[in-house]
C-alpha cells in the first residue's frame, strides 16, 4: 500500500498536478472562525465571480482548460468570470488570470431536487497560463477510498459568520466522516453514494464555499476528494457539511473533457 500510494504520488508530481509551489499551512485551521491561508498555498482555487467582481462559488482547476465546480452554482456561459491565482479579493495587484466561461456541463444525474451529483464542468474560453500560483489538483481514481478521520482541507471565501465574507482566502481542516455516520445525522435516505462527508468537528465551510475543493493529501500531493455541496444554513458546526464525491465521477469527468 505504501509502494502503491508513493508511486502514484511521483506520477502526479510529473504530471503537475497537486503539488503546490507554495507550501500551505496545514496546522490546525477553521473557517468559521477562519483561518488565513498562506497566499499562493492552494493554486487550484478559482472564485467564480459576476461581472461586478461579487465572488458566489468557488471551483477546482483541474488542468490548463476546465474548471470543476458545483452544479447549483447556475454558471452562465460568456457572463460569470472564473478568477484564477487570487488570494485578498480586495488587492488590486495580485497576479491573477481572468476567463470567461465558453461551456458549462452540469452532470447528467445531477438532481437540484437531492443535491446528487452536484457537479459542472466550467470550459474556459481560453487557457490558464500555469504559474508558481495557479496550477491544477489531481482528480481521484475511482478506486480511492478516503478513511474516516482523514483529515482533509477545503478553502474559500465564503462567509465566516451569517452575516461577514472574508476578503483573504480561507481554509480549515476537517475530519472525513464516514457515510453510515453522516447518514445517521441526516438521514439514510438523504446521503447517497455520490456523497462525501467532513466536518462535524468545530468547523466548516460556509455559504460561498459552494463547489470548491475538499482535498486531501498524500506524500506531498494533493487530490480533490470532494466538491462542496450542502450542509446546515445557520453555520452550525456540530453536522458535517455534505460534498459531491469525486472518485465516481472519474470516467464521466474524463469523457466529458476528451469529447469537448
Amino acid at each position: 500500500m505504501i509502494f502503491t500510494i508513493t508511486c502514484l504520488a511521483l506520477v502526479a508530481s510529473a504530471l503537475g498536478c497537486g503539488v503546490p509551489a507554495i507550501k500551505p499551512q496545514t496546522i490546525g485551521s477553521k473557517i468559521v472562525n477562519g483561518q488565513n491561508a498562506i497566499s499562493g498555498s492552494w493554486p487550484w482555487q478559482v472564485s467564480i465571480q459576476l461581472p461586478n467582481g461579487f465572488h458566489i462559488c468557488g471551483g477546482s482547476l483541474i488542468n490548463q482548460n476546465w474548471v470543476l465546480t458545483s452544479a447549483f452554482c447556475g454558471v452562465v456561459v460568456g457572463y460569470h468570470r472564473v478568477i484564477l491565482g487570487e488570494h485578498d479579493r480586495g488587492s488590486n495587484v495580485e497576479p491573477i488570470q481572468i476567463r470567461l466561461v465558453s461551456r458549462v456541463i452540469n452532470h447528467p444525474l445531477f438532481s437540484s431536487s437531492t443535491a446528487n451529483n452536484d457537479i459542472a464542468l466550467l470550459k474556459l474560453a481560453s487557457p490558464v497560463s500555469f504559474t508558481p500560483r495557479i496550477s491544477p489538483v489531481c482528480l481521484p481514481p475511482s478506486t480511492i477510498n478516503v478513511l474516516p478521520g482523514t483529515r482533509c482541507f477545503t478553502t474559500g471565501w465564503g462567509a465566516t459568520s451569517t452575516t461577514m465574507s472574508p476578503r483573504v482566502l480561507q481554509q480549515t481542516g476537517l475530519p472525513i466522516i464516514s457515510t453510515g455516520v453522516c447518514r445517521l445525522i441526516w438521514g439514510q435516505s438523504t446521503i447517497t453514494d455520490s456523497m462525501i462527508c467532513a466536518g462535524a468537528s468545530g468547523a466548516l465551510p460556509w455559504i460561498g464555499n459552494s463547489g470548491g475543493p475538499l482535498v486531501c493529501e498524500s506524500s506531498g500531493v494533493w487530490t480533490l476528494v470532494g466538491s462542496v455541496s450542502w450542509g446546515k444554513s445557520n453555520c452550525d458546526i456540530r453536522f458535517p457539511v455534505v460534498y459531491a464525491r469525486i472518485s465516481p465521477q472519474r470516467s464521466w469527468i474524463d469523457t466529458t473533457i476528451a469529447s469537448n
